[in-house]
């Protein structure tokens, strides 16, 4: 497959978006958008960092995933005054620390100081809005296979 990101910068790192972040406040309203385009769930997951549970849909043949964010505490559950809202677009990279340091060769500033574990088959960071026209760029390194009999919190100990 062509790749169609430039092989300078931060484009050398991208192999293809990932997907799509949306926030929603609720599991039943993540569900209910689901059902009214017939989007198909891939799996579900949580993120211990940012304490929100996720919903991956399924993707291929030129449609990308749209992860669903239900956050449970923090700074998430006041996105766009606790209403949810498209949160961010997000690439899958060869190297996150490679394309990290190209960022900041950029004088660009990543929300974390490392990648934070997402699912426990990624690592990620963001770069900041300010950077990239106001649109939150969450960055991915695949680390592992998807666990697909993964929970919202099985992996935490508490079943639900």
């Amino acid at each position: 497959m062509e790749n169609l990101f430039a092989n300078t910068g931060i484009g050398k790192h991208i192999i293809r978006t990932h997907h799509w972040g949306i926030v929603l406040p609720t599991l039943e309203k993540a569900e209910a958008f689901m059902k009214t385009f017939g989007l198909q769930e891939d799996y579900r997951g949580h993120v211990k960092a940012y304490d929100s549970d996720l919903i991956f849909t399924k993707h291929g043949n030129g449609v990308d995933a749209v992860e669903f964010i239900i956050p449970l505490s923090g700074v998430l559950t006041e996105f766009n005054k606790g209403k949810g809202g498209i949160a961010h677009v997000a690439y899958l990279v060869d190297d996150i620390n490679a394309v990290s340091e190209e960022i900041k060769a950029m004088g660009y500033e990543l929300l974390e100081k490392e990648p934070q574990e997402g699912t426990e088959d990624i690592i990620v960071n963001f770069i900041r809005p300010k950077y990239t026209q106001g649109i939150l760029v969450e960055l991915i390194q695949q680390v592992g296979d998807i666990n697909y009999d993964a929970t919202f919190t099985s992996r935490w100990g508490n079943e639900k």
